[in-house]
């Protein structure tokens, strides 16, 4: 099977993920029963699934299973029970709290290789035909952010944040397929995204900022948090 092949199959079984309703950190059944399901061999499975574990939509560990969302830093059991201990609201505050500087500092030593995978996660963020897809490239986006920091500790900090946020908010109840083109985030990670390209520290800090509480405004009623 070729890339496009792959593709293909990979985009079948991020639909056959939305159908199932699975949960973040969720097991995929075996590579077999997959096989069986969508009619290929384990090698064109295979392929399918490194597309999607490369765009960090879903980790594989050797031995366990491939799990949804992308790799945590953090055992199974740690990240499902800080899940437990943290409501929405919880999740948005400490947000609140590290983003913000965390898209200062991304400013400031962020290299040029960095601000390419930023733009490049923004991108496919505007592009995604699905709100699965949109949420894994959210998070894609904030993780380049946070890399480009170049600070090990901070983004350590932001992937037990990002567990944690992933766990609460993962496969919400949408009204319509996907983001419209006229989705807040959008315009909102246009602006970050631009400030931190023009290395404007203290731009990319406030618009990071304004950019939680419109997440805030818009996604904890629907959670009810």
């Amino acid at each position: 099977m070729d890339i496009t092949g792959a593709q293909r199959l990979a985009e079948q079984i991020k639909a056959y993920i939305a159908a199932e309703r699975f949960n973040h950190n969720d097991r995929l059944p075996p590579e077999r029963v997959l096989s069986q399901h969508f009619n290929v061999t384990r090698g064109e499975l295979r392929k399918a699934l490194a597309e999607l574990e490369k765009d960090r939509l879903i980790w594989r560990h050797v031995g366990r299973g491939t799990f949804i969302g992308a790799q945590p830093v953090l055992n199974l059991a740690d990240a499902a029970y800080l899940g437990e201990l943290a409501s929405p609201a919880q999740v948005i505050v400490a947000r609140m709290v590290i983003e913000p500087d965390l898209a200062r500092l991304a400013a400031i030593y962020g290299t040029s290789s960095d601000f390419d995978r930023i733009i490049s996660c923004k991108e496919r963020c505007q592009a995604a035909t699905d709100w699965r897809s949109y949420e894994a490239w959210d998070n894609n986006l904030h993780y380049a952010i946070a890399k480009a920091t170049h600070n090990k500790l901070l983004v350590y900090f932001f992937d037990i944040l990002n567990v944690v946020r992933r766990s609460t908010v993962w496969g919400q109840s949408r009204s319509n397929k996907m983001p419209p083109p006229d989705h807040p985030s959008f315009s909102e990670h246009d602006a970050i995204c631009a400030a931190i390209l023009a290395r404007d520290a203290t731009l990319a800090s406030q618009l990071m900022s304004d950019h939680l509480v419109s997440v805030r405004d818009r996604v904890l009623p629907a959670l009810g948090g």
